[in-house]
């Protein structure tokens, strides 16, 4: 799943000192994630259920 064009927002419950920070980007597809300090180190893409998924077990 390509992500090379889509635009990285940073997560709203990402750490303030900058030191845990998880971006998020979404295509019509699927959904990505990175680390902020290694934008360039490669991402996860997720498909939309699998994030949902994702999303509410770290809420638990």
């Amino acid at each position: 799943m390509d992500l090379s064009t889509a635009t990285w927002r940073k997560s709203s419950h990402s750490g303030g000192t900058g030191g845990e920070c998880v971006e998020v980007a979404s295509s019509p597809r699927c959904v990505g994630v990175r680390d902020s300090k290694d934008p360039e180190g490669g991402h996860l893409a997720l498909s939309r259920e699998a994030f949902r998924v994702l999303v509410a077990d770290l809420k638990r």
